[in-house]
């Protein structure tokens, strides 16, 4: 008994150890820092860099866009309760919206990994490679979305947050490109906006990674770690360093001419996108 536990820490050390995590440690600081001084959510960045890693180190090639996204849903669980926390310290979430759209972002975010298992890599690819282009755009001329005269009703709440649910899970992303402009859109002040978005990251992240890991269990050729798709030394590495760069992110945001830093920023976004097609 005492061998067999030994022989699995000695398992989980060296995954630890692994070229894969060391990579996703180093840059789950970049990520942190980028997240809290652009206000971008992490599948932005995390997925690209996934996807890099993961055929680097020869994932299945039918599956390394599935796992990409899953390991960044995995991530999101956690910066999620700790960016909530601290807008809610702050009084800026405003819990009446997040019930309305929590039930709708649930369930499609399983809906949208039903549909992602289901896509072959290509197509994952080059759906997110268009949402990178557009997130893109939006960095660099600095749009802002029209505003509504009418308030959203309860009805548009619940159906927007199923939408919002199947994109982000299929995007491997937490939701706030989505959810921050809608909100904007129906008159709600920005702090208010990205708090909420905050908060329905959470529900997203969490049903998305239970759907990868459940729909990925039995796929052949998935690499030790793998839980479903989710790949575990990944999500750690970048777990333990960009909760503690995003707040130093933030800070600097308050200090440097983040919209000037945006518009080159998007520079390497159409540069990550180009890579992603081509």
């Amino acid at each position: 008994m005492v061998y067999l536990i030994r022989d699995e820490q000695l398992t989980i050390l060296s995954l630890l150890m692994q070229e894969i995590f060391l990579y996703s440690a180093l840059f789950g600081g970049i990520a942190g820092l980028l997240a809290g001084l652009f206000g971008i959510g992490g599948g932005v960045v995390l997925v690209p860099f996934f996807l890099w890693l993961f055929t680097k180190q020869a994932f299945p090639q039918e599956t390394v866009m599935h796992s990409a996204i899953a390991t960044s849903l995995a991530t999101i669980i956690i910066t999620s309760i700790a960016s909530v926390t601290a807008h809610h310290r702050l009084g800026s979430v405003m819990w009446g919206i997040i019930f309305k759209l929590a039930p709708g972002v649930f369930v499609g975010a399983i809906v949208g990994a039903a549909l992602a298992d289901h896509l072959p890599t290509e197509s994952l690819r080059l759906f997110f490679a268009t949402y990178l282009f557009i997130v893109g755009i939006e960095m660099a001329f600095q749009w802002q979305p029209k505003r509504a005269k009418a308030q959203i009703s309860s009805t548009m709440l619940r159906f927007f947050g199923l939408v919002i649910g199947i994109l982000s899970s299929i995007l491997g992303i937490g939701g706030g490109t989505l959810t921050v402009p809608l909100l904007s859109r129906y008159n709600y002040p920005m702090r208010n906006a990205v708090a909420i978005s905050s908060a329905c990251g959470f529900p997203i992240a969490i049903s998305s990674t239970i759907s990868f890991a459940i729909l990925g269990w039995n796929k052949a050729g998935l690499p030790d770690g793998s839980i479903g798709y989710v790949y575990w030394p990944a999500f750690v590495g970048i777990v333990l360093t960009s909760t503690m760069m995003a707040p130093l992110g933030a800070k600097l945001a308050h200090k440097l001419p983040t919209k000037a830093l945006k518009r080159f920023f998007s520079l390497l976004v159409f540069a990550i996108t180009l890579k992603m097609v081509w």
